[in-house]
């Protein structure tokens, strides 16, 4: 394990708080930060020592997992410094170079954290370089950015060809904390550990897959980036892809971050482009009402604070893609997100196709229904394959049951994908961020949907807050017998 100094832009802002500082005292709690491992938390705020462990001891409080331990939070308070300056100001990152080379405690190996705005990624990608902090003279220099990386397909671009300019690929980690949970990582152990699925893995056998994440929650505080961006632009885009990449890829030959990255572009690249004229037939979006989730009752999304009372912005997008290559040829893909939905939940719901003769035509089973596997991302980590068994008695009755197996033992505690990203910067693994081209080609998908989304600016359907979304979203599927999966319970399909 190397020793580095992790220097946080923005670490007073809501990133740091709620997950920055909570992950790494888990870290610091599970022994994986060396003895010289430093944090130094740059913000414009005019804070001091009290404030500072004061504030942070609040944040950490108020996440760690059994309680805060005094013990380890000491330990961890003694690596933690705080540096006031403004990203705009081009003379602070002279005063900083300064500061890291005059103290003989801060290791020689720099990780820096954007936790910033998006548009500030190429300023301070800039100053960094003018002011010598990337050079690696001394010690490497990574720097790790948040989603979203551009807007759009053009502004992604551009925002490459900026950073470029003063970054090498292998120096850039863009973060995609999604793919830190343990349970999406399991869909690889899944597809590649275990012989007995791999070669029902294609068209011959799986009718169509599902990728949904729903949430119970609305917009809340983040209505000002949201109203801009959007449910494709917040999920599908990003997450949702990611995860189609890891339950269709090709097997990779080693798990190198490189060769993964490979197959996981390829994927990408085979997806069928949408044309113009059928985005309507491929994608579908909507917006929230007024309703009741939880037994409460919610306002609609127009009627939240700071959202324009014409705005058009879905909080729900569904999209149905086919990759065009030979395991997948014509197999439907759906990808579903949500919010204000009526549970917060996100599965991988595979459906194969019905035996290809009915065995049981002259009996009481009119037709199979069809084996699913699921793979719970959250809240429950777990794995099910659902088939159809004979019900006891003297007729011929079947029900669907499942073998069921939660990814998680008891005794295990779960972990934030923080956690093991921020592990991951410092060991130099970049298998879980993501390369320039999967942000492109990404970008690519959803980019035709965007543009005809943009020109339609009069209306936006409805759905009830505390739903499954819109009926008319059903639209997008291949086959009158199709449906959204909303639960991995065997009864409701």
């Amino acid at each position: 394990m190397n020793d580095c100094t992790y220097v946080i832009f923005g670490a007073t802002g809501n990133l740091s708080r709620v997950k920055l500082m909570p992950a790494l005292y888990h870290l610091e709690a599970a022994g994986k930060l060396t003895a010289q491992t430093r944090i130094l938390a740059i913000g414009r705020r005019p804070w001091n020592d009290e404030k500072r462990l004061s504030e942070v001891r609040e944040w950490v409080s108020a996440k760690a997992r059994g309680g805060l331990d005094e013990t380890i939070f000491q330990r961890f308070a003694s690596r933690l410094s705080y540096f006031r300056g403004d990203l705009t100001d081009s003379e602070m990152y002279h005063r900083l170079k300064e500061h890291l080379d005059n103290r003989s405690d801060l290791p020689d190996n720099i990780a820096f954290y954007m936790a910033i705005r998006p548009a500030e990624f190429g300023v301070v990608a800039e100053h960094l370089s003018h002011a010598d902090l990337l050079d690696e003279g001394h010690g490497w220099k990574r720097v790790v950015i948040e989603k979203p990386f551009g807007y759009d397909l053009e502004s992604a671009q551009g925002l490459q060809k900026r950073i470029g300019r003063y970054l090498r690929e292998d120096q850039l980690y863009r973060i995609d904390h999604y793919l830190g949970k343990g349970t999406v990582q399991n869909v690889l152990v899944f597809r590649f550990a275990n012989t007995m699925m791999e070669p029902l893995w294609n068209r011959n056998y799986i009718d169509h897959i599902q990728i949904t994440h729903s949430e119970t929650l609305g917009v809340g505080s983040r209505a000002d980036f949201y109203d801009g961006a959007g449910a494709m632009r917040d999920m599908i885009q990003s997450h949702l892809l990611q995860l189609l990449t890891l339950v269709t890829m090709e097997p990779p030959v080693s798990m190198e971050a490189e060769v993964l990255r490979d197959e996981k572009v390829k994927v990408l690249k085979s997806i069928r482009p949408i044309p113009p004229s059928a985005v309507h037939a491929h994608a579908f979006r909507a917006q929230y009402t007024e309703g009741s989730v939880d037994g409460e009752k919610v306002p609609g999304y127009l009627q939240e604070d700071k959202v324009p009372p014409d705005s058009v912005t879905e909080t729900y997008a569904a999209l149905k893609l086919y990759i065009d290559n030979w395991r997948w040829r014509d197999v439907p893909i759906y990808l579903r997100t949500g919010k204000r939905m009526a549970e917060s939940q996100s599965m991988v719901s595979i459906c194969f196709r019905h035996p290809p003769q009915q065995f049981f035509r002259d009996t009481q089973v009119e037709r199979m229904k069809q084996n699913w596997v699921l793979l719970g991302i959250q809240p429950s980590e777990c794995l099910k394959v659902e088939m159809t068994v004979k019900e006891p008695g003297l007729e011929m009755r079947t029900r669907p049951t499942s073998l069921d197996a939660s990814l998680r033992r008891t005794h295990e505690a779960a972990t934030d994908a923080y956690e093991e990203l921020l592990l991951d910067v410092i060991q130099g693994d970049r298998s879980l961020f993501l390369r320039y081209d999967e942000v492109e080609y990404a970008w690519r998908v959803v980019d035709p949907v965007l543009r005809i989304w943009s020109t339609e600016r009069d209306f936006i359907p409805g759905y009830t807050a505390g739903t499954w979304g819109p009926e008319e979203s059903r639209r997008l599927f291949e086959k009158a017998e199709h449906h959204w999966r909303h639960s991995m319970s065997p009864e409701d399909t």
